[in-house]
């Protein structure tokens, strides 16, 4: 069984997914035991408490730099013996130490289809405002595997969703997460908990 450490920075909705995608049974080789916030106060950590899995907070803010940042995550994850890190919405860099140490084992959901709209400074609504401010009539979310280029890891999987006339960001957002996000995660992580990847 897999020890599955979800990092997060906001209202957790791939969080939730992930819960409730365990909770009816579609991850038998992994379990989420760990949450751990960029930042106190955050909706996903109740969402954390109500499926009764820990919580931790981990704030960038509360180190000199980085490297003590990376120091600090990477402590926390292997004081709780975790084997994988899911990144769901979790808005701080992961540094060179943590990345090595969980090389092929960190997933991350970006909602695009990588390689449009990613990279340094294309998260949240950044990314559908891009989409809409260049036309694209299809858009969607990838599964990748973090590596140290910022959203260039290996691509796990992909899902195109249509944009409709009229679509604001947060309406794009909001389609993006309930017809690929939400489904895109669970499935990736239980293949990398079967081992498949």
């Amino acid at each position: 069984m897999k020890r599955v450490a979800v990092l997060v920075s906001g209202g957790g909705t791939n969080l939730q997914a992930l819960l409730e995608s365990e909770a009816r049974g579609e991850n038998p080789n992994g379990k989420i035991v760990l949450v751990v916030a960029s930042k106190p106060g955050v909706y996903a950590l109740e969402r954390a408490a109500n499926f009764g899995v820990e919580s931790t907070v981990v704030a960038r803010k509360e180190y000199a730099d980085s490297e003590a940042f990376d120091t600090a995550l990477l402590d926390t994850l292997q004081s709780h013996q975790i084997d994988v890190v899911v990144l769901a919405g979790f808005l701080s860099v992961l540094g060179p130490r943590v990345i090595e140490a969980y090389r092929n084992r960190i997933l991350n959901v970006h909602p695009s289809l990588i390689p449009s709209f990613c990279g340094p400074g294309f998260y949240g609504l950044r990314v559908h405002e891009a989409a809409l401010a260049r036309g694209v009539k299809v858009t969607g979310a990838t599964v990748h595997l973090v590596n140290e280029e910022c959203d260039g890891g290996p691509i796990l999987l992909q899902k195109a969703v249509a944009v409709q006339p009229g679509d604001t960001p947060e309406v794009l957002q909001k389609r993006v997460m309930v017809e690929a996000e939400w489904k895109l995660l669970p499935q990736a992580l239980a293949m990398v908990c079967n081992d498949e990847v």
